[in-house]
């Protein structure tokens, strides 16, 4: 009887990154990959959910920066999804060494095992045609290649990069050598490419052992994989989280895998695959992605539109109306809208850098700011005023603290507040309220099972976020 096992898979979830094409709904503190763009779930969801009932796989194994460590648990909690680690990134360093910290996880408990390297960002509408190509390019990993999956293209995109696909590898059906990779091409190179037969997509997702991919980038990387070595030694459980050494992992010089290992080994290979795959990586491919009416145009949210075709219209908030227009982009949050040609959609990524430069705070958060125990949103304000509508999801707490500069009024709307002011603690219902002093200790929870709405009216000389000083906190804010 054959006892061998094929070696286990670790996805490994790379949840950084800003989005800033999809501006003004991804927002630095809140970006594309932790919203619901393409379905109910969000796209980190959806990624970390493909593989939770096949069996060749474990958990997955997430990687972000630490503003986003909260948003990351708490999306994998709501799919009842408990990951092997979520490694918070003390700086962005690209994908490689991304890729080694996971892998240096992986061979510490699993030496065999495989690592299946994966953006939290991408739309894959086929997965059943993933898992068929993750399973063919299983086989070629467990034997020592270091697989990329390319996409067969569907039109010549210039805003991908592109593999050209070599010669079958022996024993291995589905799977090719890589001939060379391309940069992204211009438009006459791109239909060339289309026209051949010979290219793909390059999608940026990989699958290698994770043994194998450590021996790779000491060969062309040996400094980056020291730093990754010694910034994981040093690394610091953190509640739920695994925070990597930051002194260590700012000396890395950043790099991609392709760049740091799979244009220079000589184990690349490659398989193709037809998945209906994505990177979302602008409004255009969001209008490409969705539901398009009888004139060619896609409606979510509050929209109205007459006289127009082939349009990406949003709205998530206030009614938002075209009239008139064709082959436009227009979208609408609590504090933004953005209206382009869709031909124009990746010079997004400049206006968000010109809107940076001059200190607008849309690019950075939204009106609405998650915390771990809930969430804010700024509703009215001006000079020495500041009103916000809080909610605090049940069993949570804010953290024991205290102001310099602001008192607070505090208003419950629905559900219960548990209110900690100096030596007192009591509890409001709806259409009570409460005064929190200038200087005094304070402290709102929920205790109750459902979520508590609160209006909170500050009033002071300085009113920014930075005028907290934590005593104590639930999620390690101090």
């Amino acid at each position: 009887m054959n006892t061998h096992r094929a070696p286990r898979i670790h996805p490994v979830i790379l949840a950084g990154g800003t989005g800033s094409r999809l501006w003004p709904l991804s927002r630095v503190l809140y970006p594309k990959q932790f919203l619901p763009l393409d379905g109910e779930r969000t796209m980190l969801q959806e990624t970390a959910l493909r593989f939770r009932d096949a069996e060749a796989f474990a958990p997955p194994i997430a990687l972000c920066n630490d503003d986003h460590r909260f948003i990351v648990a708490e999306q994998l909690r709501a799919v009842d999804l408990k990951p092997d680690a979520i490694i918070l990134e003390p700086a962005a360093r690209s994908t490689a060494p991304a890729a080694a910290v996971a892998a240096l996880r992986v061979v510490e408990h699993d030496p065999q095992g495989l690592i299946l390297v994966l953006p939290a960002d991408h739309v894959i509408r086929k997965p059943q045609a993933f898992t068929a190509a993750v399973a063919r390019a299983a086989k070629a990993a467990a034997a020592g290649k270091l697989v990329t999956f390319g996409i067969k293209p569907s039109a010549p995109e210039t805003g991908y990069g592109y593999i050209k696909q070599g010669e079958a590898i022996a024993g291995h059906k589905g799977v090719f050598e890589v001939a060379k990779f391309v940069e992204k091409p211009t438009l006459p190179t791109a239909k060339r490419f289309l026209a051949s037969g010979e290219y793909t997509w390059n999608s940026g997702i990989f699958l290698f052992g994770a043994k194998t991919f450590l021996d790779e980038l000491e060969r062309f990387e040996p400094d980056m994989l020291g730093a990754c070595r010694e910034a994981t030694a040093a690394a610091k459980h953190d509640l739920d989280f695994l925070r990597l050494d930051a002194d260590a992992f700012g000396r890395i010089k950043g790099n991609s895998i392709d760049y740091a290992v799979m244009e220079r080994t000589d184990r690349g290979a490659m398989v193709p695959v037809e998945m209906a795959w994505s990177d979302v990586g602008s409004w255009t491919a969001l209008w490409e992605l969705g539901k398009h009416d009888r004139e060619g145009n896609v409606h979510v949210g509050n929209v109205h539109t007459q006289d127009v075709s082939n349009s990406y219209v949003r709205s998530e908030g206030p009614l938002l109306t075209v009239v008139g227009l064709s082959d436009v982009v227009a979208v609408a949050t609590g504090d933004a809208i953005l209206v382009t040609s869709r031909d124009l959609c990746q010079e997004v990524k400049t206006l968000v850098v010109e809107l940076d430069k001059k200190g607008r705070p849309e690019t950075k958060t939204h009106p609405t700011v998650y915390r771990p125990w809930g969430s804010y949103q700024s509703i009215d304000g001006a000079d020495g005023f500041q009103v916000k509508r809080i909610i605090v999801k049940p069993g949570q707490k804010l953290s024991l603290q205290k102001h310099a500069h602001r008192a607070e009024h505090w208003v419950v709307v629905k559900g219960t507040a548990r209110i900690t002011r100096d030596n007192q603690v009591f509890e409001l219902f709806a259409n009570q309220s409460t005064y929190i002093p200038l200087g005094a200790v304070h402290r709102l929870e929920n205790p109750g099972n459902r979520p508590l709405h609160l209006i909170e009216v500050q009033s002071g000389d300085y009113l920014g976020e930075d005028d907290i000083v934590r005593l104590e906190d639930t999620y390690g804010r101090n």
